[in-house]
């Protein structure tokens, strides 16, 4: 019976070292943490390996719900996930009983007002991104790939196949920037 501890956060601006201590102090045997939205599972490979890790009897330590899934859907598959592995999930700063219905309703309420803030937050800044459109001052991220060495290359012969290989970026993109240019 093994307790893994997972941490989590959005940017590199915020600190995981709390939710490590945290985890510690807790008794986790090993401890995986990551710098990547909770949006999504996609992408989040410490997370990946602790579901894959986990075995009967073991114990997923977090922190809070919302460092192991801002999606109701996610968290649900998680727990899904857990359950048939026969290992048990704990939040060391919430009460989670995922054996009686009760807990499990606040877990699922949990992982609701986690989805809700993604969403409110999601809302705030689309907002934002269309007032400072309306001001004109929105311009988008910067580009990341350099239309003249996409052109350079496929005027020395390449094929988009080999241009998106060579700047680790997808062929579509090479084709849309060599439209974009006129260079197709």
């Amino acid at each position: 019976m093994a307790k893994i501890g997972y941490g989590r956060v959005s940017t590199t601006d915020q600190d995981l070292n709390l939710q490590e201590n945290t985890l510690k102090a807790a008794g986790c045997d090993a401890i995986r943490v990551e710098t990547v939205s909770g949006a999504s599972r996609q992408g989040r490979g410490e997370l990946e390996t602790v579901l894959q890790f986990l075995r009967a009897g073991d114990e997923l330590v977090i922190t809070r719900i919302d460092r192991l899934a801002r999606s109701i859907g996610d968290l649900q598959d998680i727990v899904r996930m857990l359950k048939a592995k026969g290992a048990t999930l704990r939040a060391t700063e919430q009460p989670i009983d995922m054996s009686t219905a009760s807990g499990k309703a606040f877990l699922d309420m949990l992982g609701v007002f986690a989805e809700f803030e993604t969403n409110l937050r999601r809302e705030r800044q689309l907002e934002g991104i269309a007032q400072a459109k309306a001001r004109g001052v929105y311009k988008g991220r910067k580009a990341s790939i350099d239309p003249e060495v996409v052109a350079k290359l496929r005027a020395e012969g390449k094929r988009p196949v080999d241009i998106a290989r060579e700047l680790k970026i997808s062929r579509a993109s090479v084709y849309r920037v060599l439209e974009e240019n006129d260079h197709v």
